[in-house]
């Protein structure tokens, strides 16, 4: 069908940063199943083959530490090896506070006592990782004259946590959502805006994917409560961003660049 040519993405080389996240094997699936080669890039490179092999067809695994340039140009150099070009690559590689005592969470969360390791933390992971992996990968892509970078963000870089919403059917604040997440993700969102402007004359897209919130095990009371502020009533399902993610990568969107598409439920609407 002549619709069906525009997303296609047979014969293209594409990069999943933080591919063995809920979401970023979803991304591999969707590229992949859109027709392009896949190199699932993490931390766990043994994991990222074997998800690579079972999963993908055409597709390889490789380990990747976005704070780390060697480790981003090692895996440039075997690419270019292997397929001679890279053609996306999707910035998905994230972190989101966890604390390991629950009962010291809502203490350690709040604005006033957030730990400065943990902000650190985020911001090379979330923000300096999206950075050196464009500089490196999309410096090679000015060399071709075409590329295409998809940078995910989240509605949290765009509104600030309700953090009711993270109170427990008792009314009592177990945890706060604190304040790297969203700072680093409205960062990547002024990055690729950024990046569309510098490097459009080359030929080279830069957009942003902003999801809403995920169902992943999260309580009965979360889950209801996060439905409630939605129009469409219900979180995401973690296939929910595939086609938009295709959508980005393929010739459909060929006239976009330095836009945030936002999939979000209609979360940010009101």
């Amino acid at each position: 069908m002549i619709m069906d040519r525009p997303f296609s993405l047979k014969g293209k080389v594409a990069i999943v940063t933080g591919a063995l996240g809920l979401i970023g094997q979803k991304h591999c699936l969707a590229l992949n199943e859109a027709g392009a080669h896949v190199i699932v890039a993490d931390l766990d490179g043994q994991k990222c083959t074997a998800f690579a092999e079972h999963h993908l067809e055409y597709s390889t695994g490789h380990c990747l530490d976005v704070c780390n340039n060697e480790s981003i140009t090692g895996l440039l150099e075997d690419i270019l090896v292997r397929y001679g070009k890279v053609d996306i690559l999707v910035n998905n590689a994230a972190i989101n506070d966890m604390f390991e005592d629950p009962k010291a969470a809502s203490d350690q969360s709040k604005f006033e006592n957030y730990p400065l390791e943990l902000w650190q933390k985020s911001l090379d992971v979330n923000l300096t990782g999206v950075f050196l992996c464009s500089q490196v990968i999309g410096s090679r892509m000015v060399k071709q004259n075409s590329g295409n970078i998809i940078n995910i963000s989240s509605t949290y870089g765009i509104s600030a946590p309700d953090q009711n919403l993270y109170k427990d059917p008792d009314g009592i604040q177990s945890f706060y959502k604190p304040p790297a997440y969203p700072v680093t993700k409205a960062g990547v969102i002024m990055l690729s805006k950024y990046l569309a402007a510098y490097w459009g004359r080359y030929g080279i897209r830069v957009n942003t994917l902003s999801p809403g919130g995920v169902k992943n095990g999260q309580s009965d009371f979360f889950i209801e409560n996060y439905s409630r502020k939605t129009p469409l009533g219900r979180m995401a399902n973690p296939d929910d961003y595939m086609g938009a993610l295709v959508f980005l990568a393929s010739d459909a969107s060929a006239y976009m660049t330095g836009a945030n598409l936002v999939v979000d439920g209609g979360w940010t609407c009101w």
